[in-house]
């Protein structure tokens, strides 16, 4: 599964620099595929291809969020997720919407950092 900021973020910013995926980003900010990652594009559903650089919309505007599908729970670099531990109101939480087996998350890692 991967892991979501829940509204109760204080906007404090220690999460976004732990993430190896740079799947995290402030609120009102633009992310994109190739942010941290090896993705030069991304073919999504419907075979719709996105340039890695492409700016994508932010998923929230009020607080920090993680783009899910860049979320690996830090699968293959660190033992639990970083944003969680570092997070002094434990708004970094598992996500209902989005789970996923181990080795699921460790294709994703190898999918977003393949050289």
């Amino acid at each position: 599964m991967a892991i979501m900021i829940t509204d109760e973020c204080i906007n404090c910013g220690a999460c976004e620099p732990e993430c190896p995926n740079t799947a995290i980003y402030e609120g009102g900010m633009q992310w994109t595929w190739g942010d941290g990652t090896s993705l030069k594009e991304v073919v999504r559903d419907g075979g719709v291809t996105i340039d890695g650089k492409a700016p994508q919309p932010p998923i929230s505007d009020e607080y920090y969020y993680i783009v899910s599908d860049k979320c690996t729970e830090c699968c293959g670099f660190h033992e639990e997720p970083q944003c969680a531990a570092v997070c002094p109101v434990d708004c970094c939480v598992d996500d209902p919407d989005y789970r996923e087996t181990e080795e699921e998350l460790l294709a994703k890692k190898e999918w977003l950092h393949a050289s």
